[in-house]
Protein backbone atom coordinates (compact mmCIF):
# COMPACT_ATOMS: atom_id res chain seq x y z
CA UNK A 1 0.00 0.00 0.00
CA UNK A 2 1.47 3.13 -0.92
CA UNK A 3 0.80 6.29 0.81
CA UNK A 4 1.36 9.56 -1.44
CA UNK A 5 1.43 12.23 -0.18
CA UNK A 6 0.13 15.62 -2.14
CA UNK A 7 3.04 16.75 -4.36
CA UNK A 8 4.83 20.02 -3.33
CA UNK A 9 5.37 21.71 -6.72
CA UNK A 10 5.07 20.70 -9.95
CA UNK A 11 6.54 17.36 -11.42
CA UNK A 12 8.17 19.15 -14.58
CA UNK A 13 11.27 17.62 -15.86
CA UNK A 14 13.96 20.63 -15.12
CA UNK A 15 16.34 21.58 -17.69
CA UNK A 16 19.29 23.52 -16.00
CA UNK A 17 20.21 26.38 -18.04
CA UNK A 18 23.17 27.39 -15.81
CA UNK A 19 26.93 26.91 -16.88
CA UNK A 20 27.34 24.50 -15.03
CA UNK A 21 24.71 21.51 -16.01
CA UNK A 22 23.27 18.97 -14.08
CA UNK A 23 21.62 16.04 -15.26
CA UNK A 24 17.38 16.81 -15.98
CA UNK A 25 15.41 15.70 -12.78
CA UNK A 26 12.10 16.05 -11.17
CA UNK A 27 11.99 18.17 -7.85
CA UNK A 28 10.92 14.96 -5.30
CA UNK A 29 14.02 13.50 -6.65
CA UNK A 30 16.39 16.11 -6.13
CA UNK A 31 17.78 15.01 -2.40
CA UNK A 32 18.66 11.41 -3.56
CA UNK A 33 20.09 12.74 -6.89
CA UNK A 34 22.20 15.26 -5.18
CA UNK A 35 23.46 12.93 -2.72
CA UNK A 36 24.53 9.76 -4.17
CA UNK A 37 27.57 10.94 -5.45
CA UNK A 38 28.12 13.28 -2.44
CA UNK A 39 27.60 10.54 0.35
CA UNK A 40 30.05 8.31 -1.52
CA UNK A 41 32.60 10.87 -1.14
CA UNK A 42 32.35 11.70 2.42
CA UNK A 43 36.05 12.13 4.25
CA UNK A 44 36.40 9.58 7.06
CA UNK A 45 36.80 12.13 9.90
CA UNK A 46 35.72 15.96 10.28
CA UNK A 47 37.55 16.45 13.66
CA UNK A 48 39.52 18.67 11.96
CA UNK A 49 36.72 21.66 12.10
CA UNK A 50 36.61 20.57 15.96
CA UNK A 51 37.79 24.14 17.07
CA UNK A 52 34.55 26.01 15.42
CA UNK A 53 32.16 23.95 17.18
CA UNK A 54 32.07 26.00 20.27
CA UNK A 55 32.87 29.10 18.72
CA UNK A 56 29.28 29.04 16.74
CA UNK A 57 27.69 27.11 19.71
CA UNK A 58 27.84 30.38 21.68
CA UNK A 59 25.67 32.04 19.16
CA UNK A 60 21.99 32.34 19.50
CA UNK A 61 19.69 30.01 17.55
CA UNK A 62 17.31 32.00 14.94
CA UNK A 63 13.98 31.70 16.12
CA UNK A 64 12.60 30.43 12.60
CA UNK A 65 9.11 31.88 11.27
CA UNK A 66 6.97 31.09 8.62
CA UNK A 67 7.62 34.47 7.74
CA UNK A 68 11.01 33.76 7.02
CA UNK A 69 11.05 31.28 4.66
CA UNK A 70 8.36 33.25 2.80
CA UNK A 71 10.30 36.16 2.55
CA UNK A 72 12.57 35.65 -0.53
CA UNK A 73 9.00 35.98 -2.66
CA UNK A 74 6.87 33.35 -4.87
CA UNK A 75 8.98 31.53 -7.17
CA UNK A 76 10.11 31.29 -9.60
CA UNK A 77 12.76 33.91 -7.91
CA UNK A 78 15.03 35.91 -9.82
CA UNK A 79 19.07 34.85 -9.47
CA UNK A 80 19.74 37.95 -7.19
CA UNK A 81 16.59 36.41 -4.93
CA UNK A 82 17.70 32.89 -4.89
CA UNK A 83 21.38 33.64 -3.94
CA UNK A 84 19.07 35.42 -1.00
CA UNK A 85 18.22 32.60 -0.07
CA UNK A 86 20.94 30.99 -0.49
CA UNK A 87 22.62 33.02 2.08
CA UNK A 88 20.26 33.22 4.69
CA UNK A 89 20.24 29.60 4.67
CA UNK A 90 23.60 29.51 5.02
CA UNK A 91 23.18 32.07 8.06
CA UNK A 92 21.48 29.86 9.61
CA UNK A 93 22.34 25.96 9.35
CA UNK A 94 26.27 26.07 10.82
CA UNK A 95 25.06 27.53 14.25
CA UNK A 96 22.44 24.95 14.27
CA UNK A 97 24.56 21.73 13.80
CA UNK A 98 27.06 23.47 16.64
CA UNK A 99 24.28 23.54 18.63
CA UNK A 100 23.17 20.01 18.54
CA UNK A 101 27.05 18.64 18.16
CA UNK A 102 27.88 20.43 22.01
CA UNK A 103 24.79 19.07 22.98
CA UNK A 104 25.58 15.68 22.30
CA UNK A 105 29.09 16.73 23.43
CA UNK A 106 27.44 17.07 26.82
CA UNK A 107 25.83 13.50 26.98
CA UNK A 108 27.29 11.79 29.93
CA UNK A 109 30.73 9.97 27.76
CA UNK A 110 29.27 6.34 28.28
CA UNK A 111 26.25 7.33 26.26
CA UNK A 112 27.88 9.18 23.76
CA UNK A 113 30.16 6.38 22.82
CA UNK A 114 27.60 4.52 22.10
CA UNK A 115 27.42 3.09 18.45
CA UNK A 116 24.53 4.69 17.47
CA UNK A 117 24.71 8.10 18.96
CA UNK A 118 28.35 8.17 18.13
CA UNK A 119 27.13 7.54 14.53
CA UNK A 120 24.59 10.90 14.84
CA UNK A 121 27.15 12.64 16.15
CA UNK A 122 29.62 12.18 12.99
CA UNK A 123 26.89 12.67 11.29
CA UNK A 124 26.12 16.07 12.13
CA UNK A 125 30.30 16.60 12.61
CA UNK A 126 30.19 15.70 8.60
CA UNK A 127 27.34 17.95 7.50
CA UNK A 128 29.04 21.24 9.83
CA UNK A 129 32.79 20.57 8.07
CA UNK A 130 30.74 20.45 4.23
CA UNK A 131 28.96 24.16 5.30
CA UNK A 132 32.24 25.49 6.65
CA UNK A 133 33.88 26.26 3.58
CA UNK A 134 31.04 28.26 2.53
CA UNK A 135 31.09 30.57 5.83
CA UNK A 136 32.94 34.07 5.13
CA UNK A 137 34.40 34.25 8.66
CA UNK A 138 35.43 30.18 8.68
CA UNK A 139 39.08 29.98 8.41
CA UNK A 140 38.66 26.84 5.83
CA UNK A 141 36.33 29.11 3.40
CA UNK A 142 36.88 28.14 -0.21
CA UNK A 143 33.47 28.99 -1.76
CA UNK A 144 31.28 31.72 -1.95
CA UNK A 145 27.89 32.59 -2.80
CA UNK A 146 27.82 34.73 -5.87
CA UNK A 147 26.79 33.61 -9.10
CA UNK A 148 24.21 30.40 -9.90
CA UNK A 149 27.06 28.59 -10.14
CA UNK A 150 27.83 28.39 -6.39
CA UNK A 151 23.75 28.47 -5.92
CA UNK A 152 23.95 25.26 -7.51
CA UNK A 153 26.92 23.56 -5.73
CA UNK A 154 25.51 24.75 -2.85
CA UNK A 155 21.89 23.49 -3.28
CA UNK A 156 23.80 19.99 -3.75
CA UNK A 157 25.85 19.96 0.19
CA UNK A 158 21.78 21.02 1.06
CA UNK A 159 20.64 18.44 -0.64
CA UNK A 160 23.63 15.47 0.98
CA UNK A 161 22.80 16.71 4.65
CA UNK A 162 19.02 16.15 4.09
CA UNK A 163 19.98 13.06 3.19
CA UNK A 164 22.37 12.23 5.49
CA UNK A 165 19.93 13.02 8.34
CA UNK A 166 16.78 11.08 7.17
CA UNK A 167 17.06 8.52 9.95
CA UNK A 168 18.22 10.56 12.80
CA UNK A 169 15.09 9.51 14.93
CA UNK A 170 15.09 6.17 14.81
CA UNK A 171 19.15 5.89 15.46
CA UNK A 172 18.96 8.41 18.39
CA UNK A 173 16.03 5.98 20.28
CA UNK A 174 17.83 2.73 19.61
CA UNK A 175 20.72 4.41 20.96
CA UNK A 176 19.20 5.63 24.11
CA UNK A 177 17.43 2.36 24.67
CA UNK A 178 20.57 0.74 24.77
CA UNK A 179 21.67 3.42 27.50
CA UNK A 180 18.93 3.34 29.61
CA UNK A 181 20.59 2.49 32.69
CA UNK A 182 23.37 5.25 32.42
CA UNK A 183 20.73 7.83 31.81
CA UNK A 184 17.79 9.47 33.18
CA UNK A 185 14.26 9.50 31.50
CA UNK A 186 14.42 13.22 32.40
CA UNK A 187 17.48 14.29 30.81
CA UNK A 188 16.43 11.68 27.60
CA UNK A 189 13.24 13.65 27.63
CA UNK A 190 15.24 17.00 27.36
CA UNK A 191 17.41 15.96 25.08
CA UNK A 192 15.21 14.95 22.67
CA UNK A 193 12.50 17.48 23.03
CA UNK A 194 15.49 20.23 22.09
CA UNK A 195 16.79 17.85 19.33
CA UNK A 196 13.40 17.28 17.81
CA UNK A 197 12.74 21.32 17.75
CA UNK A 198 15.65 22.23 16.37
CA UNK A 199 15.90 19.48 14.17
CA UNK A 200 13.03 20.50 12.85
CA UNK A 201 13.90 23.83 11.84
CA UNK A 202 17.31 22.95 10.35
CA UNK A 203 15.82 20.05 8.22
CA UNK A 204 12.95 22.62 6.88
CA UNK A 205 15.73 25.69 6.60
CA UNK A 206 16.99 23.07 4.23
CA UNK A 207 14.43 22.00 2.20
CA UNK A 208 12.73 25.31 2.00
CA UNK A 209 15.74 26.52 -0.28
CA UNK A 210 16.08 23.29 -2.17
CA UNK A 211 12.42 23.38 -2.83
CA UNK A 212 12.77 27.29 -3.77
CA UNK A 213 15.75 26.10 -6.21
CA UNK A 214 14.01 23.90 -8.19
CA UNK A 215 11.47 26.29 -8.92
CA UNK A 216 12.89 29.09 -9.67
CA UNK A 217 13.65 30.90 -13.10
CA UNK A 218 17.54 30.48 -13.30
CA UNK A 219 17.01 26.53 -13.32
CA UNK A 220 13.73 25.99 -15.44
CA UNK A 221 13.01 25.96 -18.83
CA UNK A 222 10.11 28.57 -19.57
CA UNK A 223 7.85 26.52 -21.81
CA UNK A 224 7.92 24.06 -19.60
CA UNK A 225 7.26 25.96 -16.19
CA UNK A 226 4.60 28.57 -16.74
CA UNK A 227 4.68 31.18 -14.43
CA UNK A 228 2.63 30.82 -12.00
CA UNK A 229 2.26 27.27 -11.83
CA UNK A 230 -1.00 26.74 -12.67
CA UNK A 231 -0.60 23.12 -10.73
CA UNK A 232 0.40 24.38 -7.60
CA UNK A 233 0.02 28.49 -7.81
CA UNK A 234 -0.39 28.71 -4.00
CA UNK A 235 2.82 27.08 -2.99
CA UNK A 236 6.15 28.93 -1.69
CA UNK A 237 9.07 26.17 -1.48
CA UNK A 238 7.66 23.44 0.69
CA UNK A 239 4.90 26.08 2.61
CA UNK A 240 1.19 25.80 0.71
CA UNK A 241 -0.06 29.58 1.61
CA UNK A 242 -3.83 28.02 1.18
CA UNK A 243 -3.55 24.78 2.72
CA UNK A 244 -6.65 23.03 3.50
CA UNK A 245 -6.67 21.18 6.46
CA UNK A 246 -9.78 19.17 5.46
CA UNK A 247 -8.20 17.79 2.90
CA UNK A 248 -5.22 16.78 4.68
CA UNK A 249 -7.77 15.13 7.08
CA UNK A 250 -9.44 13.51 4.03
CA UNK A 251 -6.53 12.15 2.97
CA UNK A 252 -4.82 10.73 6.18
CA UNK A 253 -7.87 9.46 7.44
CA UNK A 254 -7.92 7.46 4.39
CA UNK A 255 -4.40 6.10 4.68
CA UNK A 256 -4.97 5.25 8.66
CA UNK A 257 -8.43 3.59 7.36
CA UNK A 258 -6.96 0.95 5.02
CA UNK A 259 -4.23 0.00 7.49
CA UNK A 260 -7.42 -0.63 9.86
CA UNK A 261 -9.22 -2.58 7.38
CA UNK A 262 -5.89 -4.52 6.83
CA UNK A 263 -5.28 -4.58 10.45
CA UNK A 264 -8.86 -5.58 12.06
CA UNK A 265 -11.27 -6.10 9.08
CA UNK A 266 -13.06 -3.04 9.81
CA UNK A 267 -12.75 0.55 8.26
CA UNK A 268 -13.63 3.01 10.60
CA UNK A 269 -15.62 6.15 9.50
CA UNK A 270 -15.18 9.86 10.20
CA UNK A 271 -17.07 12.90 9.76
CA UNK A 272 -15.71 16.82 9.42
CA UNK A 273 -17.78 19.44 10.54
CA UNK A 274 -16.85 23.01 11.48
CA UNK A 275 -15.92 25.11 8.54
CA UNK A 276 -14.26 22.36 5.99
CA UNK A 277 -13.47 25.32 4.02
CA UNK A 278 -10.73 26.86 6.22
CA UNK A 279 -7.34 27.77 4.50
CA UNK A 280 -4.08 28.63 5.92
CA UNK A 281 -0.35 28.97 5.28
CA UNK A 282 1.64 26.04 6.79
CA UNK A 283 4.03 23.25 5.97
CA UNK A 284 1.39 20.45 4.69
CA UNK A 285 4.34 17.84 5.53
CA UNK A 286 4.12 18.67 9.25
CA UNK A 287 0.28 19.14 9.10
CA UNK A 288 0.00 15.53 7.38
CA UNK A 289 2.39 13.89 10.02
CA UNK A 290 0.81 15.23 12.93
CA UNK A 291 -2.84 14.28 11.66
CA UNK A 292 -1.59 10.65 10.92
CA UNK A 293 -0.41 10.33 14.33
CA UNK A 294 -3.93 11.62 15.90
CA UNK A 295 -5.57 9.13 13.51
CA UNK A 296 -3.92 6.49 14.09
CA UNK A 297 -4.84 6.75 17.72
CA UNK A 298 -8.18 7.44 17.45
CA UNK A 299 -9.10 5.38 14.90
CA UNK A 300 -7.24 2.17 16.88
CA UNK A 301 -8.85 3.06 20.29
CA UNK A 302 -12.29 3.14 18.51
CA UNK A 303 -11.73 -0.15 17.14
CA UNK A 304 -10.65 -1.84 20.08
CA UNK A 305 -13.42 -0.41 22.14
CA UNK A 306 -15.60 -1.97 20.28
CA UNK A 307 -17.48 1.24 18.75
CA UNK A 308 -16.51 1.09 15.22
CA UNK A 309 -19.84 2.15 14.14
CA UNK A 310 -19.67 5.49 15.66
CA UNK A 311 -17.48 7.98 13.65
CA UNK A 312 -14.87 9.90 14.62
CA UNK A 313 -15.88 13.81 14.41
CA UNK A 314 -13.15 16.13 13.29
CA UNK A 315 -13.83 19.62 14.13
CA UNK A 316 -12.06 22.30 11.89
CA UNK A 317 -12.56 26.09 13.43
CA UNK A 318 -10.08 29.02 11.87
CA UNK A 319 -9.57 31.19 14.48
CA UNK A 320 -10.83 34.82 14.08
CA UNK A 321 -8.64 37.13 12.90
CA UNK A 322 -6.55 39.16 15.07
CA UNK A 323 -7.39 42.91 15.47
CA UNK A 324 -7.04 44.81 12.34
CA UNK A 325 -5.81 48.11 13.90
CA UNK A 326 -2.75 46.61 14.96
CA UNK A 327 -1.90 43.27 12.60
CA UNK A 328 -0.05 43.47 9.54
CA UNK A 329 0.27 41.19 6.36
CA UNK A 330 3.06 39.44 5.01
CA UNK A 331 2.64 40.73 0.98
CA UNK A 332 3.81 38.78 -2.11
CA UNK A 333 4.13 40.92 -5.31
CA UNK A 334 2.47 39.62 -8.42
CA UNK A 335 4.84 37.76 -10.84
CA UNK A 336 5.70 40.51 -12.98
CA UNK A 337 7.18 40.11 -16.96
CA UNK A 338 10.57 39.09 -15.21
CA UNK A 339 9.24 36.63 -13.34
CA UNK A 340 10.48 36.68 -10.44
CA UNK A 341 12.09 39.96 -9.09
CA UNK A 342 12.98 40.75 -6.10
CA UNK A 343 12.57 43.84 -3.95
CA UNK A 344 13.79 43.80 -0.69
CA UNK A 345 10.24 44.93 0.45
CA UNK A 346 8.43 42.57 -1.22
CA UNK A 347 7.10 40.92 1.91
CA UNK A 348 5.90 42.99 5.06
CA UNK A 349 6.64 42.24 8.67
CA UNK A 350 4.64 39.30 10.40
CA UNK A 351 2.05 39.78 12.70
CA UNK A 352 2.71 37.32 15.60
CA UNK A 353 -0.48 37.11 16.33
CA UNK A 354 -2.08 35.60 12.88
CA UNK A 355 -4.65 33.63 12.85
CA UNK A 356 -4.53 30.12 12.59
CA UNK A 357 -7.02 26.81 13.04
CA UNK A 358 -7.98 24.28 15.75
CA UNK A 359 -8.90 21.11 14.98
CA UNK A 360 -10.61 19.00 17.29
CA UNK A 361 -10.40 15.51 17.05
CA UNK A 362 -13.50 12.91 19.14
CA UNK A 363 -13.51 9.34 19.07
CA UNK A 364 -15.24 7.06 21.65
CA UNK A 365 -13.19 4.87 21.92
CA UNK A 366 -13.14 4.70 25.95
CA UNK A 367 -10.50 7.30 26.58
CA UNK A 368 -7.28 6.92 28.40
CA UNK A 369 -6.65 5.11 31.48
CA UNK A 370 -5.64 7.64 33.90
CA UNK A 371 -2.65 5.15 34.40
CA UNK A 372 -1.74 5.94 30.66
CA UNK A 373 -2.86 9.69 30.94
CA UNK A 374 0.04 11.24 33.00
CA UNK A 375 2.76 9.60 30.42
CA UNK A 376 1.55 10.22 26.98
CA UNK A 377 4.02 12.78 26.68
CA UNK A 378 6.71 11.07 27.36
CA UNK A 379 9.33 9.12 24.68
CA UNK A 380 8.25 5.55 26.42
CA UNK A 381 11.24 3.68 25.19
CA UNK A 382 11.52 1.69 28.18
CA UNK A 383 8.49 -0.11 27.09
CA UNK A 384 10.63 -1.95 24.99
CA UNK A 385 12.54 -5.57 25.34
CA UNK A 386 16.34 -4.94 26.30
CA UNK A 387 16.98 -7.42 23.01
CA UNK A 388 15.21 -5.36 20.44
CA UNK A 389 17.94 -3.77 17.79
CA UNK A 390 15.43 -1.99 15.39
CA UNK A 391 13.14 0.37 16.56
CA UNK A 392 9.79 -0.96 15.98
CA UNK A 393 10.79 -4.76 15.85
CA UNK A 394 9.81 -7.18 18.61
CA UNK A 395 8.77 -4.60 21.90
CA UNK A 396 5.59 -3.95 23.33
CA UNK A 397 3.03 -1.04 22.35
CA UNK A 398 3.74 1.77 24.15
CA UNK A 399 1.45 4.00 25.68
CA UNK A 400 1.28 7.10 23.53
CA UNK A 401 1.64 5.07 20.44
CA UNK A 402 -1.72 3.47 21.17
CA UNK A 403 -3.58 6.73 21.87
CA UNK A 404 -6.84 6.76 23.38
CA UNK A 405 -8.55 3.52 23.42
CA UNK A 406 -8.30 1.21 26.35
CA UNK A 407 -5.82 -1.25 26.13
CA UNK A 408 -3.88 -2.60 23.27
CA UNK A 409 -3.81 -4.95 20.68
CA UNK A 410 -2.14 -7.52 22.42
CA UNK A 411 1.42 -8.60 22.18
CA UNK A 412 3.82 -6.83 20.34
CA UNK A 413 4.34 -3.50 18.04
CA UNK A 414 1.40 -1.40 17.01
CA UNK A 415 0.48 -2.98 13.68
CA UNK A 416 -0.45 0.77 12.74
CA UNK A 417 2.68 2.36 13.22
CA UNK A 418 4.41 -0.58 11.63
CA UNK A 419 2.59 -1.06 8.60
CA UNK A 420 2.47 2.98 7.80
CA UNK A 421 5.87 3.25 8.55
CA UNK A 422 6.67 0.45 5.92
CA UNK A 423 4.45 1.27 3.44
CA UNK A 424 5.16 4.98 3.65
CA UNK A 425 8.92 4.05 2.89
CA UNK A 426 9.70 5.52 6.50
CA UNK A 427 12.13 4.31 9.42
CA UNK A 428 9.73 2.54 12.09
CA UNK A 429 9.95 4.12 15.82
CA UNK A 430 6.84 2.12 16.28
CA UNK A 431 6.99 0.53 20.03
CA UNK A 432 8.89 3.77 21.18
CA UNK A 433 6.15 5.93 21.99
CA UNK A 434 7.46 9.11 19.63
CA UNK A 435 4.03 9.80 18.08
CA UNK A 436 2.87 11.90 20.44
CA UNK A 437 5.51 13.66 21.59
CA UNK A 438 6.79 14.42 17.84
CA UNK A 439 3.44 15.69 16.81
CA UNK A 440 3.90 18.04 19.82
CA UNK A 441 7.21 19.18 18.57
CA UNK A 442 6.13 19.83 15.22
CA UNK A 443 2.87 21.48 16.28
CA UNK A 444 4.36 23.64 18.86
CA UNK A 445 7.07 25.10 16.65
CA UNK A 446 5.04 27.61 14.59
CA UNK A 447 3.84 28.58 18.09
CA UNK A 448 0.74 25.95 18.02
CA UNK A 449 0.57 22.68 20.38
CA UNK A 450 -1.54 19.55 20.78
CA UNK A 451 -3.65 19.15 24.52
CA UNK A 452 -5.78 15.26 25.23
CA UNK A 453 -8.78 15.73 27.30
CA UNK A 454 -9.97 11.83 27.87
CA UNK A 455 -13.14 11.31 29.71
CA UNK A 456 -12.03 7.67 30.77
CA UNK A 457 -15.22 4.99 29.90
CA UNK A 458 -16.45 7.60 27.05
CA UNK A 459 -13.69 8.86 24.82
CA UNK A 460 -10.93 11.18 24.09
CA UNK A 461 -10.80 14.54 22.47
CA UNK A 462 -7.47 15.82 21.16
CA UNK A 463 -7.17 19.37 20.17
CA UNK A 464 -4.56 20.79 17.97
CA UNK A 465 -4.26 24.34 17.53
CA UNK A 466 -1.25 25.83 14.46
CA UNK A 467 -0.63 28.88 14.04
CA UNK A 468 0.12 30.03 10.04
CA UNK A 469 1.77 33.06 8.77
CA UNK A 470 -0.23 35.92 8.58
CA UNK A 471 -2.38 36.64 5.42
CA UNK A 472 -0.64 36.60 2.19
CA UNK A 473 -2.13 39.08 0.11
CA UNK A 474 -1.40 39.39 -3.83
CA UNK A 475 -0.37 42.24 -5.07
CA UNK A 476 -1.66 43.97 -8.27
CA UNK A 477 1.77 44.77 -10.16
CA UNK A 478 2.73 48.29 -10.23
CA UNK A 479 2.11 50.97 -13.37
CA UNK A 480 4.86 52.40 -15.05
CA UNK A 481 3.87 55.68 -13.19
CA UNK A 482 3.49 54.14 -10.01
CA UNK A 483 7.25 52.57 -10.68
Amino acid sequence: MNYVLRPLRCSHTLAFRASRQLKPITPVQATRHFSSTALRQRHASSHHHDDQVPRLAKQPLHKLSLADLVKHGRPPLSAEALLSSARFTLSLLPIRLAHRIQAIRNLPYIVVSNSNITRIYNNYQHSLSTLLPWLDDSPSRKHTLSTLDDEIRFTEVLAELVQTHTDTIPILAQGFLECRRYISPGEVTRFLDDHLRVRIGTRLIAEQHIALHFSSTPHFDPSASPTPCTDHPSFVGVIDTALRPAGVVDSCGEFVADICELKYGVRPRWEIDGDPATTFAFVPNHLEYIVTELLKNAFRSTVEGGMAREPIVITIAPEPPADKRSSSSVRLDAPRDEKGSFTSDAIKPMDDNAPGVTIRIRDRGGGISPDVLPNIWSYSFTTMSEDDEVPGGGGSSSSSSGGGGGGGGGGGVDALNVISSTSNGGSSIAGLGYGLPLSRAYAEYFGGGVAVESLYGWGTDVYLRLKGVARIEQQMPATKAQE
